[in-house]
């Protein structure tokens, strides 16, 4: 996080961050005074550093001109009189002092495509409204707190409404989806005869869009779904069943967060297990619940929280099949998840993963924004990409579960000078518990023993500024909030430090009443969390011959493969093995008779 005395700094910097196009940044997101840079590793960071460091150094301008974008408004909002009263000007004096001066685009947040224009006329700071609306119209044209914005699209909102506007702000078509970034000039013109969307895309430019992946009725035609095949159908999505991939990693700076599943682990382990890349898009599953049936022959794994898998056959026979393994469903089969015995989401793959028309590179559901494949419903239709060439992989050595409360390694900062003396030890010293409220958002939390939140040394308001996933925010109630894979990308309350990237996975699986303890770390010492370890009595490859069509086949299990399938045994019963090892088959080698590792 890099602190800086105003915007004209806040853009060189940002700008010349992104020019450099250093190795290993992830977001370079600018707010009103700070630039928030998000890199995969401290060797990345050292080297944004050293750049900040060269760019002090220097006095030179924003290195790119900036683009100035102009949008029509009608100027007939509802809070137009209010904001002239507040103002102590007409009407017509507040139109003209909002189109009359040109507005600086800061930086984004609250939504995709939300712009935070400062530098307008200074007698429209108007304070945001008392009691937020639930529903603001898309297009709405406000102002609140020394700044103004275009709403892309409906959504609650606190600020002042003047008018409308037919721009479209907000497109993921778009080659550049935002029509406002960051450094960009905004002039308001008031709309004469009609409203004219000066500043959006022509007719012919248009791109139509895909509807979601994973609906009922979507057209075979579009492109992306169009390379895949008929694989599963939702007969139940239980609680809530999402599709989800890695995510949409640095975009930030367009108030896109990264998204994603909530548990990359888990699906990355079910993706392993099938054979398909670590990315590939799966069903997030929360508490159970889910039953999907097959429309073919599919090779699946479901890895995350630890619930029973039955498959069920037409004509009513039913089977239980172990977690973190591959297993064979059937056309007409139904794969069902019983309740969450432990964790809180599971993750279904199935080989070659799902396929769909997707938004910004991922078909990731976002909670916040609604970018991604729509939340699955009874009906839906999931279409699977071609087999990778790659083998079905094996058994995956899931995290051991843990005794007690999960504990979070959290780095301080980048806010904890605003909170009293001690807090960050008072709050590492306690034991706190996730409440009902919390959501793929973030996890909120609450004191076990009901003590007060956190005490802060500095009243006032922190200026808007960039967010990441494991940011744990304070707001004024002192109850921190854990931020999550559907965060917002910027924020104002003060963050008091950040969880490791890595524990992240876990707090995903916490449940309602979980309890939770954090510890404080070095960032430069971070050793990776590992599982712990358990007495095995395999210190050497086990033999396995399999006999198919009266033909052996022979296979050498290493130790934790041959720990993985006895702990399937143990918990789903003899049958496991065959739905364990049947996939390893369509290994060439061992479809050839012979003896493979």
């Amino acid at each position: 996080m890099i602190d800086l005395p105003g915007l004209d700094a806040v853009l060189r910097v940002a700008d010349a961050l992104r020019g450099a196009r250093l190795h290993g940044v992830i977001d370079v997101v600018p707010a009103a005074r700070t630039v928030l840079v998000r890199c995969v590793d401290r060797a990345a960071v050292r080297r944004v550093e050293a750049a900040v460091r060269s760019l002090a150094a220097s006095a030179g301008p924003v290195t790119v001109p900036p683009r100035e974008v102009r949008i029509d408004v009608h100027y007939d909002g509802p809070d137009l009189a209010n904001v002239a009263e507040l103002a102590g000007l007409s009407v017509e004096a507040v139109v003209a002092a909002h189109s009359g001066t040109p507005w600086r685009a800061a930086f984004g947040g609250f939504a995709p495509g939300f712009a935070y224009l400062a530098e307008g006329d200074p007698r429209l700071a108007v304070p945001r409204l008392a009691t937020p609306r639930t529903a603001v119209p898309a297009g709405s044209v406000a102002v609140a707190g020394g700044f103004s914005a275009v709403y892309p699209g409906a959504s609650p909102g606190g600020w002042r409404l003047l008018g409308r506007t037919t721009a479209e702000i907000w497109d993921p078509a778009r080659e550049e989806p935002a029509l406002i970034a960051p450094g960009d000039t905004v002039r308001f013109s008031p709309a004469r005869e009609r409203i004219r969307a000066a500043a959006s895309r022509t007719p012919e430019d248009a791109v139509p869009r895909h509807p979601p992946s994973g609906r009922r009725g979507a057209p075979a035609g579009a492109a992306e779904a169009s390379a895949g095949e008929a694989g599963l159908r939702v007969e139940d999505p239980g609680l809530l069943a999402l599709v989800q991939d890695l995510g949409r990693p640095g975009r930030a700076a367009l108030g896109v967060t990264e998204s994603g599943a909530m548990d990359r682990a888990a699906l990355e382990r079910a993706n392993r297990a099938v054979g398909n890349p670590a990315a590939a898009a799966g069903i997030e599953c929360l508490n159970g619940g889910l039953a999907v049936r097959a429309e073919r022959t599919l090779i699946a794994a479901v890895a995350g929280a630890a619930c029973e898998l039955t498959i069920e056959d037409p004509g009513g026979g039913r089977r239980i099949v172990p977690a973190d393994a591959p297993f064979e469903l059937r056309g007409g089969q139904t794969l069902r998840l019983g309740e969450a015995r432990r964790g809180l989401r599971c993750y279904l793959a199935v080989r070659g993963g799902i396929v769909g028309p997707s938004e910004l590179g991922s078909l990731a559901h976002d909670s916040l924004s609604g970018l991604g494949t729509a939340p699955l419903r009874p009906g839906d239709e999931l279409r699977l990409g071609a087999e990778p060439a790659s083998p079905v992989g094996g058994p995956q050595l899931a995290p051991a579960a843990c005794d007690g409360p999960a504990v979070l390694r959290l780095v301080p900062g980048p806010r904890d000078a605003w909170f009293a003396a001690g807090e960050l030890d008072r709050f590492c010293a306690r034991v706190w518990r996730a409440t009902p409220q919390s959501n793929r958002i973030g996890v909120r939390l609450e004191a076990e023993d009901g003590a007060a939140g956190l005490r802060r040394a500095r009243e006032g308001e922190l200026p808007s500024e960039g967010t990441v996933r494991g940011a744990l925010q304070v707001p004024p109630s002192g109850l921190p909030v854990l931020f999550l894979a559907d965060h917002p990308v910027t924020g104002g309350y003060p963050v008091i430090g950040v969880v490791v990237d890595e524990d992240l996975d876990l707090a995903g699986q916490l449940r309602p009443g979980d309890p939770v303890r954090f510890r404080t770390v070095d960032p430069d010492a971070i050793e990776p969390r590992r599982p712990a370890a358990t007495p095995s009595r395999f210190d050497a490859p086990v033999k396995v011959t399999l006999e198919v069509d009266g033909r052996r086949r022979a296979l050498r299990l290493p130790p934790a493969a041959a720990e993985a399938v006895e702990r399937a045994l143990e918990t789903a019963g003899d049958a496991a093995l065959a739905e364990i090892l049947t996939p390893l088959l369509r290994v060439p080698g061992i479809a050839a008779g012979e003896a493979v590792d």
